[in-house]
């Protein structure tokens, strides 16, 4: 059968009252950028690619899970919805466009809501939901700058728009909708034109018609939707049309793959539901935040039913799918005792910069523990220890960096022979093969160096300081990096008030902000020393074991800012010996 084409406008209006998404679709993923480079696009009357539809008879309505596309979008936070189909004649899925689709319905019909920079993913004010508007006054020829990516019109997502200027006036794109006639779009056109300052010149006036009649003829007049239709009833046959289809533009990940068959052969359980929850409950329930997503899931679900980690379509047959689904349960158990476990050690959505570093630890308590290993007991403190410094070692060796199934199977069969002895977590063993393997697992003279020039506010700057303590309280006490020579005394104003030459300033203010000059604090203890009167007077108000507890040298001489240099220099020395000592 031939392609079909449509208008955005006649598309839409099937959106959620026709076509739905089958359940082996990911959620949407696009970004507002991408938004507006779609409907850049479809204003220069650039192609923006074909569909691929499927049209479920009526007799197979029921039989798959289907859901509803997403309208207003909120950023990392957004799941689809189940549809009920009941009633629905000529129900249609999208194969191939999802994200187009979807785009094209924010735009027109939605919102998308985003976070606001630096402030706090908890917080109700940090979250601006924003509708899609155009610049009527923009003009949008190709200047000498313009490359063929730039964007030519004026699209950009507010919360509201500003009041028409002379110089800019936003229209929000959706109000193109009422237009359903030639007589509604005059009419239209006449309200925003009678909005126009009286300065606006027979130039802006129009650029302003011209944006106008483009956006028009975009949604109304030009049939930009291309789509081929499905008829045949097979799974296996569509399955195998999506994943091709799914291969340009931003790929299918293997576990998109692995969770499309499994939502479709769990049978009762609806997968795609039951795992999406799950990973809602891991960043969320528990100590700290975390930032888990199902790639992830599906990672593990693999490692932990010893499937191959490098996997093929071919190899999720219904065997292998079955003993996920029967081993459900137990893996989403060894999850939950291994989250809670490294959120002990601090460990969070923003230290922990390699999720496939931690799936060794998961698989290692899946074999071995069904609950908790922070009871207490000698011997299970002695394995959080050892997990503790190999999971960070593993972190700050970008161990598993890159393409690393072949790694992760590598630790999965050494996990699984020392499974026999059963004695402790076994970081040599698994250092020895992935070292064999052609990878970092430990720290070098100049890998410690690189760590000691680790700056102020890094994921991996927290990890290099949590390895030099042996605290235990991390998931019910907030550490934070903090400066041990304040920020403030390094101000060149502040500097040159204490004699600090040029030259030297310029060395103090690089090594300022290094790991040497950075210790973990509560925020007690950061109120306390911000109210003290110098670095050695708050030093010396700390309990006796303060100093030696955070590696500080404990020459009082060094503590004066016109030996910064000296201190960190010695300071240096104790943090290089210690981590040493941790190896």
């Amino acid at each position: 059968m031939s392609y079909q084409t449509e208008t955005i406008a006649n598309i839409l209006e099937r959106l959620n009252v026709n076509y739905f998404l089958p359940a082996i679709q990911r959620e949407y993923v696009w970004h507002p950028d991408q938004i507006i480079q779609l409907f850049d696009s479809i204003m220069r009357q650039y192609p923006i690619g074909s569909f691929l539809f499927w049209q479920i008879k009526p007799e197979n309505r029921d039989k798959w899970d289907v859901y509803r596309f997403v309208q207003h979008f909120k950023q990392a936070g957004t799941h689809n919805e189940l549809a009920d189909t009941g009633g629905i004649d000529l129900l249609t899925l999208i194969l191939d466009g999802q994200q187009r689709l979807t785009s094209l319905y924010i735009g027109l019909r939605g919102t998308y809501t985003i976070k606001k920079k630096w402030m706090a993913w908890d917080n109700p004010k940090s979250w601006v939901t924003q509708s899609l508007y155009l610049d009527l006054l923009q003009d949008p020829q190709v200047s000498s700058d313009d490359t063929d990516e730039s964007i030519h019109f004026g699209f950009r997502f507010m919360e509201t728009a500003p009041e028409p200027n002379e110089t800019s006036f936003w229209f929000r794109v959706g109000d193109i909708l009422d237009c359903t006639s030639y007589d509604l779009y005059h009419q239209l056109q006449d309200r925003e034109t009678d909005k126009l300052s009286d300065s606006t010149t027979k130039t802006q006036m129009k650029i302003f018609r011209q944006n106008l009649d483009y956006l028009y003829y975009a949604i109304w007049n030009k049939h930009n939707i291309a789509y081929y239709t499905e008829y045949d009833q097979d799974y296996d046959r569509v399955l195998t049309i999506f994943v091709r289809a799914n291969q340009g533009g931003t790929k299918l990940s293997k576990s998109d793959l692995l969770l499309s068959m499994v939502t479709a052969k769990w049978g009762t359980m609806n997968a795609r539901d039951e795992i999406y929850a799950f990973v809602d409950r891991l960043n969320t329930q528990f100590s700290r935040k975390n930032d888990f997503d199902k790639d992830f899931i599906m990672k593990s679900c693999l490692m932990l039913t010893d499937l191959p980690v490098q996997y093929k379509v071919e190899n999720f047959n219904n065997q292998n799918l079955r003993h996920i689904y029967e081993n459900w349960s137990h893996i989403k158990s060894s999850i939950e005792t291994a989250v809670n476990l490294i959120n002990t050690f601090g460990i969070d959505r923003e230290t922990l910069i390699s999720v496939n570093a931690f799936i060794p630890v998961i698989y290692y308590l899946h074999l071995h523990y069904s609950s908790t290993l922070l009871d207490g007991t000698p011997f299970k403190m002695e394995e959080v220890t050892l997990i503790r410094k190999w999971l960070l070692i593993a972190l700050l060796s970008n161990t598993f960096s890159g393409q690393s199934d072949s790694a992760l199977a590598s630790a999965r069969r050494v996990i699984r022979e020392q499974a026999q002895l059963h004695e402790k977590f076994p970081a040599e063993a698994l250092n020895t093969e992935l070292r064999r393997a052609g990878r970092k697992v430990t720290l070098n003279d100049e890998n410690i160096n690189d760590v000691l020039n680790l700056e102020y506010g890094k994921p991996l700057t927290f990890l290099a300081l949590s390895l030099l303590y042996d605290i235990t309280n991390w998931r019910t006490t907030t550490y934070n990096q903090e400066n041990i020579f304040p920020k403030s005394l390094f101000h060149p104003r502040q500097m040159s008030k204490a004699g600090i030459g040029p030259e030297q300033q310029e060395r103090f203010a690089e090594l300022a902000n290094t790991l040497a000059n950075l210790l973990l604090l509560t925020p007690e203890e950061h109120t306390e020393q911000l109210t003290s009167q110098s670095l050695e007077g708050w030093l010396q108000s700390r309990d006796a074991h303060f100093r030696a507890r955070h590696f500080i040298p404990m020459d009082n001489a060094l503590l004066h800012f016109e030996n910064f240099e000296q201190f960190i220099e010695a300071r240096q020395n104790l943090i290089r010996l210690r981590i040493q000592q941790q190896l």
